[in-house]
């Protein structure tokens, strides 16, 4: 089965491509392929942008990304890429360049694919060659799926049978679709997916409809963010998904995916290229010993984390980056379970506390009960409220004693702090190597305007 999605990318074409070539998913690079374009993610944009310079007209969109999902355990990573090699040749018709990456990292092998949105031989773009009828085969979403499935069974891999007419799901949407999820589960899914693609907030709210999301934000009013997936009747308010899909999260989030790259810290590398350098030998020998104490400092920094050169330092942040928006996620996860389980023991003991009244007053003659009833109304009034959310969360009735659960929650809390503890270390290890990138960039810069500055002294001379 492979299942297949597509959508523009109009302002992080780097930050996409970084990630597709990512050395973790990628078994060190070694499942990448590309056709006019350099293996590395940076050079591979300016060959894309070379490209779209002398292209005709005006478009916002640089590039398209498209991602083929396999069943797990169908396909190896080796032959899921020369299925990717097979697809890109009858989709782009050698009229493209592209970037493909097959990615191990989940339980299904997948493929991703960026390809520059300007035609090499005409210089149009992408739209104007695929998308300009209306018939709904003659889209670009569908010609892939068509591709996708015909190179799929040509491999005896399995298809989606009579797919539906979206823009494309990818393994896990269909999955979850296949085990007939609920609309909240899918809708979470959906956002999660837009909060990694988007540049701002105001960006997620444009992007929302690409993954068959509408939204509804008024930051006027009280409920500020609603969501529902296409079909759906009801408004999700974003509070009744969970904390971590309101307003002032969704912003954090967006800010931790845009990654490090597009953070440049202040560092101590002096620029000796201003005039009271020049006119200063002791100044300018001073700086010059700063700038190779500085420069020590980010090589020992460099060692440390085992980074061999600045391409690597490059993958290395943005790894690192990656790693701990998983980790935040993993964190909010163990957050939600851990409260939903104190609210259980909490109706548990609730439960058990006045069982015994409810008991006694079974055994208590007609004419008594109402008597009994009246003055033990509160704790009658708790334990059917504790009881009725106990047969919501169990229906089956075979609900756990409140030390089975509190070992439980232990356990979660033990590894939440686990996992918090890693999260903290991996924040310094991110700020670091942040620090030792940006310094790194300042000194060659600096030696850079140095080696210009005589050059240009010598030709005067």
């Amino acid at each position: 089965m492979a299942a297949t999605k597509i959508f523009p990318i109009t302002a992080t074409e780097v930050k996409a491509l970084t990630y597709i070539a990512n050395p973790e998913k990628t078994d060190n690079g070694r499942l990448i392929v590309t056709s006019g374009c350099s293996s590395e993610p940076n050079q591979a944009s300016k060959d894309f942008e070379e490209i779209r310079a002398n292209g005709t007209g005006r478009n916002t969109v640089l590039s398209q990304h498209f991602i083929v999902s396999f069943q797990p355990d169908e396909i190896t990573p080796e032959r899921a890429l020369q299925v990717g090699q097979e697809i890109c040749e009858k989709f782009l018709k050698g009229e493209y360049q592209y970037f493909l990456a097959c990615h191990t990292d989940k339980l299904h092998t997948h493929l991703h694919c960026i390809f520059n949105n300007v035609n090499c031989f005409d210089g149009r773009t992408f739209e104007t060659h695929e998308n300009r009828r209306t018939t709904k085969q003659d889209r670009s979403f569908q010609k892939l799926h068509d591709i996708s499935d015909e190179v799929c069974e040509k491999y005896h891999l399995s298809v989606i049978q009579n797919p539906e007419q979206s823009r494309g799901k990818n393994y896990y949407e269909w999955d979850m679709n296949r085990q007939g999820l609920s609309w909240k589960a899918k809708l979470k899914f959906a956002i999660d997916q837009v909060v990694k693609q988007s540049d701002n907030f105001e960006d997620f709210l444009k992007k929302c409809a690409d993954f068959g999301i509408e939204v509804s934000y008024n930051p006027n009013h009280k409920i500020d963010l609603k969501f529902r997936m296409k079909g759906q009747q009801k408004w999700s308010r974003a509070k009744t998904l969970g904390w971590y899909y309101e307003t002032a999260q969704i912003k954090k989030r967006i800010d931790m995916y845009k990654g490090v790259l597009n953070y440049q810290p202040r560092t101590k590398i002096i620029r000796t290229t201003a005039e009271n350098f020049q006119d200063s030998v002791y100044l300018n020998r001073w700086a010059d010993i700063q700038n190779m104490k500085e420069a020590s400092r980010v090589i020992n920094i460099l060692m440390k984390y085992g980074v061999q050169d600045s391409i690597d330092l490059e993958n290395r942040a943005l790894t690192d980056y990656a790693r701990m928006g998983t980790l935040s996620e993993e964190l909010n996860t163990l957050n939600t379970q851990i409260q939903d389980l104190s609210a259980k023991i909490k109706s548990a003991h609730t439960y058990l506390k006045y069982k015994p009244i409810i008991e006694e007053m079974k055994t208590l003659p007609e004419r008594k009960k109402k008597k009994f009833a009246e003055v033990h109304a509160d704790e009658i009034a708790r334990y059917r409220k504790a009881s009725q959310q106990l047969k919501e969360w169990f229906p089956d009735g075979s609900i756990p004693t409140p030390d089975s659960m509190e070992r439980k929650r232990e356990k979660l809390i033990q590894e939440r702090q686990s996992k918090h503890e890693t999260y903290k270390s991996l924040k310094s290890q991110i700020s670091e190597l942040n620090y030792a990138r940006q310094a790194l960039s300042d000194y060659l810069k600096n030696e850079l305007e140095i080696s210009q500055l005589k050059r240009k002294k010598s030709e005067l001379e």
